[in-house]
């Protein structure tokens, strides 16, 4: 396939010299290669393909879509893939590059049901869209930068609305995201519609690079989106009265090129944001409390209420709270069914016993 790949048209869309490498896993095809493309959206049995300079409509084979599937994995917008046309003029799907990373989340059904689901691919940097007025909390801000470095992506913190907000407040939120975050993570306060994204944004807009917007439903994604293009290409709306919650205007994923060069894949509002990774990985997010860990006194301190624990003296209580409260997802959402019914009727015989001295003690 490398011989037969536009280098200089597919670089427009983002294609990377680390995505060209990952080609030689693609298996041999013996009806020829195809075409390599990049998916640009998503819907239940459709996809967009563009291949540098125009967008095609396309279905993905069955075979791939099983392997995908049996491997809790599916096509997702920033995917690059090989496609062929058949006789009809129908271009199919048979294969995907291995991605270089994925933004993914899981959903549960309440019950013994965890399904991985796969929000965008290839990506280089997530912009955390954030209001500064009714839409801003820090304990989101942390999952999402969760979310993020779980899968090696880049993050930077864009604080919107900033124009219907008196600039103290302004000031006072970005001194509060500044504190939580790592000081790798740049964060910026902009006025969506206005001229400032495109100056404050302007080193994560360079040829070549892909970006993604994640937030909630009227954070200002969409918006943002629009100015950074320079045009209105996605649907936008306003906040509900009285709580300033966002409606949900956008309904799909889709990747758009900025006239530098960049790509942005716009996304919906995630109503839920479980993450996608193991007590152990979570762990390794949260560098803080990593690394004061270490100074416990115990090496199993759970850091909850032995006695020499260095996290809870240096960290702080709401933060350490969220922490343990996303430990305990991971925890339940990586357990066998089995396991999960066990853990159930476990808790189940601490609260028959804890009811039984309960009544012992009122007499």
């Amino acid at each position: 396939m490398i011989e037969t790949i536009p280098f200089e048209t597919l670089r427009r869309i983002g294609l990377t010299g680390a995505v060209v490498q990952q080609l030689a896993a693609l298996p041999a095809a013996a009806d020829g290669p195809g075409a390599l493309m990049r998916v640009t959206e998503v819907q239940r049995e459709s996809l967009a393909l563009h291949d540098g300079e125009h967008e095609y409509a396309a279905r993905q084979l069955p075979a791939l879509r099983a392997s995908l599937a049996d491997g809790g994995d599916a096509l997702a917008v920033g995917d690059w893939v090989a496609a062929r046309r058949n006789a009809h003029g129908q271009w199919w799907v048979h294969a995907r590059v291995p991605p270089l990373n994925q933004l993914a989340r899981r959903l549960h059904d309440g019950r013994d049901k965890v399904e991985r689901v796969v929000i965008v691919s290839n990506v280089d940097t997530a912009l955390l869209v954030m209001g500064v007025t009714e839409d801003f909390s820090l304990r989101r801000l942390e999952r999402y930068v969760a979310l993020v470095r779980l899968a090696g992506v880049g993050a930077v913190v864009v604080l919107t609305k900033r124009d219907l907000a008196v600039p103290a407040l302004v000031e006072q939120r970005l001194a509060q995201v500044r504190a939580l975050l790592p000081a790798d993570v740049a964060v910026v306060a902009v006025d969506a519609t206005g001229d400032e994204p495109r100056p404050a944004l302007a080193p994560w807009l360079e040829a070549g690079r892909t970006l993604v917007m994640l937030g909630t439903s009227g954070a200002g994604k969409s918006t943002l989106t629009n100015t950074l293009l320079g045009d209105a290409v996605q649907a936008t709306g306003g906040n509900r009265r009285g709580d300033g919650r966002g409606r949900h205007t956008t309904t799909a994923r889709s990747l758009h090129v900025v006239a530098g060069g960049a790509c942005i894949i716009d996304t919906p509002g995630l109503r839920t944001l479980r993450l996608d990774g193991d007590e152990q990985r979570l762990g390794s997010v949260f560098e803080d409390i990593a690394a004061l860990a270490r100074q416990c006194r115990y090496r199993d301190c759970r850091h909850e209420g032995e006695p020499g624990c260095a996290v809870r003296e240096g960290v702080a209580a709401e933060r350490l709270h969220n922490f343990h409260k996303l430990q305990r997802e991971a925890r339940r959402d990586t357990l066998s069914a089995l396991e999960r019914k066990a853990q159930v009727a476990q808790w189940k015989v601490r609260s028959k016993a804890a009811r039984a001295r309960l009544q012992a003690k009122r007499g």
